[in-house]
């Protein structure tokens, strides 16, 4: 259900005074009534009372978007067609920002707002001042009753809205109680419910409720009642939770690290993460926010001190370590939450890393290792949270979720185990070590450990079964799960970039994001102009607007697996190069090395390569378009042959040509 600060029946809101208005919007809980504020309602009320005079219909001022964290000025409802409506009182011209604002709003309610999924759409942004609208109805290739946005000053609003309701309206009427009080079902990309989350908005309040998503709620109370009992009884605990690609891991992770941040009482957590663009982004978008938030109430606060207070939360793992090698005290918190800790390094990796970039010598720990003995120092109590990928590994020296396992078999029998029984599946390659704990401490399996359904895709929940039987190559599992997502997440298949490119664009509404990802060793794609060796900033890339060259919207620099793993878009392009071949007895998996490709002959360098195209493939949100070039007969590096069988290959599961 959604809240708002007033509704009203249009033939009401003609009747009432606009000072009345205004007293019963801004009786709304801890809403900004500074004059500023009084003011702009005054004039969206006296334009909005003198375009509706004849209508029938509702409206609401302050409508909510919780995914987002923000509200509509007004929603309107005249028959069967739901007006968004953003008001720029005394601006004179169309900021891209705002029309993006706008589209944004109406983006989230047809997409998450359940009563909204039919219905007709329309954005309307109205600059008071401009000097001339643009009211041409138009709509894009989605078909979903959704219109682009109309731009209008206040004289042509009247006219924008007669030109809808001539065009649009089948005059089925829209009961406005009943749409303000349908289900609102959103999944937020990790960005978005990180500010969601960190704001003091619930999980509840941002993600699905619907049953197959219920988990998600299931295994956050777990976490809590273990951190609560620890708490109460003095007891160290560590819990592992796995789940499919896009289930939520991170967000259950933000959830726990947002609800304990109280260092006065001893109550403080930290979410962990190996994974630095991942951190960096999520720094920099919370710190940004918190400058803009403040900025709006009137108060100045600098990057600086944002970012300051928000690094006390979330951390590098890497920086964590390094923090208590220096400093032998127990660390300020006792919760700790290790994202994607499966990526952790091993014994070997972490020795040769502290014996070289550290110069200690007598380092003799794996990294899971020392983290559980950084937590041990407390006396009382603490609790550690491993959020476990599977089949993510994608760098040497991660270690796999067996060396978190090892480390409390050989040196921490003491501390209570709980784990999702879906640890035992292949993918974890962790059924031995957990076999083997078993037999020297109790271990509790807990269900709602495991995350099952994927919430990265709000269109396509089992995107995840399609690529993973696409990469184990069944041929027959791939087909059924493509023809069972299809309707709603289109994947399609081109050797054309620049085709791919305009597929993206097209496809693409308001400031949805959409990018190129490729394989870090992708680099026989430079006649594409595409470099995996030429340095991008991922905070300029994933948070940056369409005006900024860095960003993901100008699809010149792209992103690798160790960029995008653990982020998301909502639309992508995976650029597939000759490292990755397709074979009838298997992938065959390739590096290049100096002016030729070269046989992957390890098999853990092997699994490195085909989950990076996991990664890969699992990033976009509503759709994504495969690009596999034809190749140059010209260019012995570029072999036609390289990339044929692959292209023949995702063609045979069913793809849509592009």
């Amino acid at each position: 259900m959604l809240n708002y600060y007033y509704r009203d029946s249009i033939k009401s809101f003609l009747q009432k005074e606009t000072s009345t208005i205004v007293g019963e919007i801004s009786m709304s809980d801890n809403f900004d009534t500074r004059n500023t504020q009084n003011r702009a309602w005054e004039i969206q009320i006296k334009i909005l009372k003198e375009i509706l005079k004849g209508y029938k219909g509702k409206l609401f001022f302050e409508f909510s978007i919780p995914r987002m964290g923000r509200r509509v000025d007004v929603l309107l409802i005249i028959q069967d067609i739901i007006f968004v409506i953003e008001f720029k009182v005394g601006e004179d011209g169309y900021n891209q920002y705002d029309i993006e604002q706008v589209w944004d709003y109406a983006l989230d309610l047809k997409n998450f707002h359940e009563p909204s999924h039919e219905a007709v759409m329309l954005p309307i942004l109205v600059a008071t001042e401009a000097n001339k609208s643009f009211l041409a109805l138009s709509t894009t290739s989605h078909d979903d009753k959704l219109f682009n946005p109309i731009q209008t000053n206040e004289i042509d609003f009247k006219q924008a809205l007669e030109l809808a309701i001539q065009f649009c309206s089948e005059q089925e009427l829209i009961d406005g109680e009943k749409y303000s009080s349908g289900r609102y079902a959103p999944t937020p990309t990790i960005v978005e419910a990180a500010l969601s989350l960190y704001n003091h908005h619930t999980v509840d309040e941002i993600t699905r409720s619907d049953a197959s998503a219920k988990n998600l709620s299931d295994t956050t109370e777990v976490i809590s009642d273990l951190i609560s009992v620890a708490r109460k009884e003095k007891k160290k605990k560590i819990c592992f939770v796995t789940g499919v690609p896009g289930a939520g891991k991170t967000l259950v992770g933000l959830n726990t690290a947002t609800k304990h941040l109280d260092h006065q009482n001893g109550d403080a957590s930290v979410y962990l993460s190996g994974n630095g663009p991942l951190v960096k982004i999520l720094q920099e978008a919370l710190a940004r926010d918190r400058v803009r938030r403040e900025k709006e109430k009137g108060n100045k606060l600098t990057k600086t001190r944002a970012r300051a207070s928000v690094k006390t939360f979330i951390q590098n793992i890497h920086h964590y370590r390094d923090e208590y090698l220096r400093d032998s005290n127990p660390p300020v918190d006792h919760v700790a939450i290790f994202d994607e800790a499966q990526r952790a390094w091993t014994k070997r990796q972490t020795v040769n890393f502290m014996k070289r970039r550290k110069g200690i010598d007598d380092f003799d720990s794996s990294e899971p290792e020392f983290l559980i003995s950084c937590l041990d120092r407390h006396e009382d109590w603490a609790v550690i949270i491993c959020l476990v990928g599977g089949g993510q590994e994608i760098n040497t020296g991660e270690a796999g979720i067996s060396e978190w396992l090892k480390a409390i078999h050989n040196r921490f029998k003491d501390w209570e185990v709980y784990i999702s029984p879906n640890l035992t599946d292949a993918e974890y390659a962790a059924e031995t070590s957990i076999k083997e704990l078993i037999e020297v401490t109790r271990v509790h399996l807990n269900s709602d450990l495991h995350l099952s359904v994927s919430m990265r895709s709000f269109r396509a929940e089992n995107l995840s079964n399609f690529v993973k039987h696409l990469l184990d190559l069944d041929i027959e599992k791939a087909r059924h799960s493509l023809r069972t997502i299809s309707d709603n997440y289109p994947v399609v298949l081109t050797r054309d970039v620049p085709k791919a490119k305009r597929w993206l664009k097209e496809k693409a509404r308001g400031s949805e994001r959409y990018g190129l990802v490729v394989s870090s060793q992708a680099e026989r794609l430079k006649p594409y102009a595409i470099d995996v060796k030429s340095p991008m900033n991922p905070v300029h890339w994933f948070l940056n607007d369409k005006s900024d060259v860095r960003s993901s919207y100008y699809l010149e620099q792209v992103a690798t697996e160790f960029h995008i793993q653990g982020l998301e878009l909502d639309w992508t392009c995976v650029m597939w190069d000759g490292d990755l071949r397709y074979s009838t007895d298997g992938w065959n998996t390739h590096s290049f090395r100096g002016n030729k490709w070269q046989n992957i002959r390890k098999e853990e360098r092997q699994n490195y390569l085909i989950n990076a195209y996991r990664v890969l493939l699992t990033r976009a949100r509503q759709g994504m378009v495969i690009v596999v070039p034809e190749g140059d007969e010209q260019d012995h590096t570029r072999d036609p042959d390289y990339y044929d069988s692959t292209y023949n290959y995702l063609k045979s599961l069913g793809l849509e040509i592009l």
